[in-house]
């Protein structure tokens, strides 16, 4: 029997991901978005227009399906999320309640919920060679102001349908997602893709400005490791956050680095520290995912920044706005 399934958020970056996996993987798919998906049509059977903030919406969205992916978020990388407490914060919270109820209401089976690492505390992250984040670190909480309240307010609101038996919810807490069909500018880019932008706009010798001294630390994971990674945790039967990332450390400007290097450019680094940069240093530990999906993220930094950077430079040449290097020679 095919099973129906309910991707919210499938106008954005990763929902639009989830998508394309999932009807690979036969199912019958809604996607649900209050915008359509930027760069390229949906695979989805059908696609609604709809605010999720508003609860009737919900109930439309996961009406006569199996599975639900609640990815819907206002959300951005860290200039948008720290200058957008209250809106952010507000039309999450209402997204994400109105979703479970409607979802328990409708019968639905087996609910997915996107979390995020910004849960964790700020006080485990005041240095670069963090120490890795374990799912039980979350608390005594201090997560990230405005989105990182909210998605683990969330969290708890999963937990407690589960508990009492209303849906039975899985939790993933990404980890820096990036890959193509994201978004690379507007304000609400992460650091990749804002970084590969900025390679591909500049010619070899230019300078590019960086976000904070560089020296800040992440880990970042390539969108088609995360959203097979959602759907092996769907498949099992553990209904506790579980970290969905990888655990390789680098520096700001060490991804810098490798947009450069997958560019064929020498560019000079302007550090800007009056920018918003983020916590000092942040890792994924890895040993709960590795023990409860017997999987973990496998595609290289250096080839998804490769893949990464080619298709934004792939966008800008297509606007006209830059040329690639053969035809600059």
């Amino acid at each position: 029997m095919t099973k129906r399934a309910t991707v919210a958020g499938a106008g954005g970056f990763i929902g639009h991901h989830l998508v394309k996996y999932l009807k690979a993987e036969g199912y019958r798919v809604r996607g649900v978005d209050i915008k359509e998906p930027e760069y390229e049509p949906t695979d989805a059977d059908e696609f609604l227009l709809l605010d999720l903030r508003e609860f009737e919406n919900c109930r439309k969205a996961t009406a006569d399906v199996d599975e639900v992916y609640q990815l819907a978020a206002d959300m951005g990388g860290i200039g948008y999320i720290t200058a957008n407490h209250a809106d952010v914060a507000r039309n999450n919270v209402l997204i994400n309640a109105h979703m479970l109820q409607a979802a328990h209401e409708n019968g639905v089976e087996r609910y997915f919920y996107s979390s995020s690492a910004c849960i964790y505390p700020m006080y485990k992250q005041h240095e670069p060679d963090v120490t890795p984040l374990r799912e039980e670190d979350a608390y005594p909480a201090d997560p990230e102001e405005g989105y990182g309240w909210e998605k683990l307010y969330a969290e708890k609101l999963c937990q407690y349908f589960t508990e009492e038996g209303k849906l039975d919810t899985r939790v993933a807490r990404f980890h820096n997602i990036y890959g193509p069909l994201g978004t690379y500018e507007g304000g609400r880019e992460k650091a990749p893709a804002a970084i590969c932008r900025k390679v591909a706009l500049a010619s070899d010798g230019d300078a590019i400005e960086i976000w904070g001294d560089g020296q800040q630390t992440r880990s970042f994971t390539y969108v088609d490791d995360c959203v097979e990674g959602i759907h092996r945790l769907m498949r099992s039967d553990y209904r506790s956050p579980l970290n969905l990332g990888t655990d390789r450390l680098i520096t700001v400007d060490g991804l810098v680095d490798l947009v450069c290097a997958a560019a064929g450019k020498t560019l000079v680094k302007v550090h800007d520290v009056s920018k918003p940069q983020g916590v000092r240093g942040r890792n994924s530990d890895n040993t709960k995912l590795r023990e409860v999906l017997g999987w973990e993220p496998s595609t290289s930094l250096e080839d998804g920044i490769a893949a990464t950077y080619r298709w934004i430079e792939s966008e800008l040449v297509k606007a006209g706005r830059v040329r690639t290097q053969r035809e600059a020679v």
